[in-house]
């Protein structure tokens, strides 16, 4: 890794070398797992809720490391170590330090709904041209966002990294790590209101990225967002807006629904001086998707990308688990959406599913970090489902007892109707003697609830 010595990684941290050997070698990595760690590599070790990273250091030491990273002094180490009072603040520290040496661009991605698929789909298109680097997984926090950039290797052309916040403070603190040369917004919605009060605190959090980019950097926006459409920009270079309105500088147009099977769409664009028509066809199903091809475009034509090149790289792009994941089983057709939740990204779920054909069922569960107005916002689901499409409802969880007391004057006994549960295991039990083979099923909640368990179950 380009820079990265034992003698820079101590200064970036501002730890103390101990058992300095001379070694002037660049590390091989930096993990704070060690079961990842390879030889040459950087240990960092963190104590977390269950595990001390610390009763690790023998194993990475014999397992070749160049040096580890600790808050206390080892009884046995046999590689050299840098003493720190904060393993999790030294391991931003390195990689803000190896941010500030990386000579490649990164695009930082946020937004209340879509961050993840936004990512996708914006590092499959740039993989038409670039060597991509992007974030794995949900490494999107203070702890996954750092290990990302220090994931860039000398191949890596151009790096995506998705961001997500969930209180004041926290984007800063991201974002001045990872100094984006461009900035995209997918929306700003209600979640995380526990902290961030509402959408106006939202809309402050998230936008504190545009302070540490690249004052000559990109900005991206959906254009249709209310909140993104009246920000004022920071400094002279024009925002870049993306939507399905035509005053969009990319806008989506002569969309054709084709259900759980995905759409096409001819996509306009008129950006730096350039302007054209890319006719695409999207295979992943739900409008939200168009959002994502359309921020895609966007960042591809900034880019430089030829039209050919955006409409390959978008052929590219596919769905991950637990994020709108069509699954089709003998019996069913799974919509698989249970890695997160709030209010926007419920009634996109319970949209995409109102695009089937079949009979359409919707396993909902709780939706947390949304302050006082939880009840209410939970209702306002239940109340949504039956006007949408939703011909079975099933809510399970503490707070879904508002979904499902919301949504029983939709239910008529016969062609609609509610059920609730307390936990997914009761419900589990109860599934067989609900559901009808042919089904679409939507399973949707916060990721706390575990409703992967669900998908686990319907699709053995």
């Amino acid at each position: 890794m380009k820079g990265l010595t034992l003698k820079s990684i101590a200064k970036a941290c501002g730890g103390i070398l101990k058992n300095d050997n001379g070694n002037d070698a660049e590390a091989s990595c930096v993990v704070i797992d060690s079961r990842l760690i390879t030889e040459g590599g950087i240990f960092i070790a963190t104590v977390g809720e269950r595990v001390d990273g610390h009763s690790f250091i023998p194993d990475v030491a014999s397992k070749g490391a160049l040096g580890v990273i600790c808050e206390k002094e080892p009884s046995d180490c046999s590689v050299p170590y840098i003493l720190v009072n904060d393993s999790f603040k030294a391991l931003t520290d390195v990689a803000a330090y190896y941010r500030s040496i990386l000579d490649i661009p990164v695009i930082g991605i946020t937004g209340s709904v879509g961050k993840t698929s936004t990512k996708e789909f914006i590092a499959a298109t740039l993989s038409a041209r670039y060597n991509v680097l992007k974030t794995q997984g949900n490494f999107n926090n203070a702890v996954g966002m750092p290990l990302t950039l220090l994931s860039i290797r000398k191949e890596h052309e151009i790096a995506v990294v998705e961001m997500g916040i969930s209180d004041f403070g926290e984007m800063s603190e991201l974002a001045s790590v990872s100094k984006p040369d461009t900035c995209v917004i997918t929306n700003i919605g209600k979640c995380h209101l526990e902290k961030l009060i509402d959408r106006d605190g939202v809309l402050k959090e998230k936008t504190q990225m545009l302070k540490f980019m690249n004052p000559q950097g990109a900005v991206i926006f959906n254009g249709d967002d209310d909140k993104l459409i009246s920000f004022k920009k920071p400094y002279e270079r024009e925002i870049t807006y993306f939507g399905m309105q035509e005053t969009n500088d990319v806008y989506a147009a002569d969309i054709v629904n084709k259900g759980l099977l995905g759409s096409e769409a001819s996509v306009f664009y008129n950006m730096n001086g350039k302007s054209g028509k890319i006719d695409i066809k999207i295979s992943l199903p739900g409008d939200h998707m168009i959002y994502n091809v359309l921020s895609a475009v966007a960042v591809g034509i900034e880019y430089g990308l030829s039209e050919n090149e955006i409409k390959e790289g978008l052929s590219r792009a596919g769905s991950t688990s637990g994020r709108s994941n069509i699954i089709r089983t003998e019996k069913y057709t799974i919509i698989d959406d249970c890695y997160n939740a709030n209010p926007a990204s419920m009634k996109a779920a319970i949209d995409l599913l109102d695009k089937a054909d079949t009979r359409k069922v919707a396993i909902l569960g709780d939706m947390f970090e949304l302050g006082a107005d939880e009840a209410k916002l939970h209702s306002s689901i239940g109340e949504y489902a039956f006007l949408h499409g939703v011909d079975i409802l099933i809510t399970i969880g503490d707070l879904s007892k508002n979904m499902y007391e919301a949504a029983k004057n939709g239910a008529d006994g016969k062609d609609k109707a509610v059920y609730y549960f307390k936990t997914k295991e009761e419900a589990m039990e109860e599934l067989p003697g609900i559901l009808r083979g042919n089904d679409s099923i939507l399973i949707k909640a916060s990721h706390g609830m575990h409703f992967e368990k669900i998908v686990e179950s319907l699709t053995a």
